[in-house]
């Protein structure tokens, strides 16, 4: 099939017009015209990720992040960005993202997160209109300590531990997310009402907070890694023939040693 089939679908249900100013979604490597039939699915695309499509005979890939944020002034096979570009170049690999349109829509990434933890009465923090915009808030089904509830958000996402702020003194009924890094959001977090806040990537002074608001920082990747089974559920929907795989390598840069 074409690949313009595909970025239809992705599209769809994330358009690319939703893409922050920053951003640089959409095809970055080949061709809309291009002929696929296979595609591996990751949060990042990097040359590692490059070596495991062609192993497996892909003949395209979708991410979440982006290849490609600043533009290649040339291609230098030592820098990784530009290798991984040109092994893709060279294998006749087509590359294709959806970063902040997935961020930005209701069942995203900030959707899979409001999932994990079964919150009630979404609404965008940050709205654009009634379908798109960043981060969401909503209610928990029952009230809870800030111990139980940092014990589920542990639970939820897979966590050993949690990088957050001093436990609240009242009950966390109310909470507010933002897949990524969301340190932008803190004051709307708050504003609407939100026992505790929950992100990635807050520095060291944003955890200094009231004693009714808890802020939790639950690293990038893991706030964002469901957004690759979202894509992949639906690639596999609409085209059940078609080859679809998820890597297997953990791309996540930052380690706990």
């Amino acid at each position: 099939m074409k690949l313009s089939q595909v970025i239809n679908v992705i599209e769809d249900f994330a358009p690319l017009a939703l893409q922050e100013s920053w951003d640089n979604s959409g095809l970055s490597v080949g061709s809309e015209d291009a002929q696929v039939d296979s595609v591996l699915l990751a949060l990042d695309c990097t040359e590692e990720l490059v070596d495991e499509a062609i192993s497996l005979g892909a003949n395209l890939i979708v991410t979440h992040h982006p290849l490609i944020f600043s533009p290649l002034k040339r291609l230098n096979p030592k820098d990784p960005v530009a290798a991984a570009v040109m092994k893709a170049i060279a294998a006749g690999i087509c590359i294709y993202s959806s970063h902040t349109p997935s961020d930005k829509v209701l069942r995203g990434v900030s959707g899979a997160m409001a999932e994990k933890l079964s919150l009630q009465d979404l609404e965008f923090l940050d709205g654009e209109d009634e379908l798109s915009g960043l981060g969401l808030v909503g209610n928990l089904p029952q009230a809870m300590s800030s111990e139980d509830f940092v014990a589920k958000v542990k639970k939820a996402f897979g966590l050993p531990y949690i990088k957050c702020s001093a436990p609240n003194t009242q009950p966390i009924s109310r909470v507010a997310l933002c897949g990524g890094s969301g340190s932008s959001l803190i004051s709307a977090a708050r504003s609407s009402g939100a026992q505790a806040y929950i992100s990635a990537d807050i520095s060291y002074h944003h955890f200094f907070c009231p004693k009714d608001f808890m802020i939790m920082d639950i690293g990038h990747y893991e706030s964002e890694i469901e957004i690759v089974s979202i894509l992949f559920s639906l690639i596999k929907k609409n085209f059940p023939t078609f080859a679809v795989r998820i890597s297997e390598r953990c791309s996540n840069p930052v380690k706990y040693l």
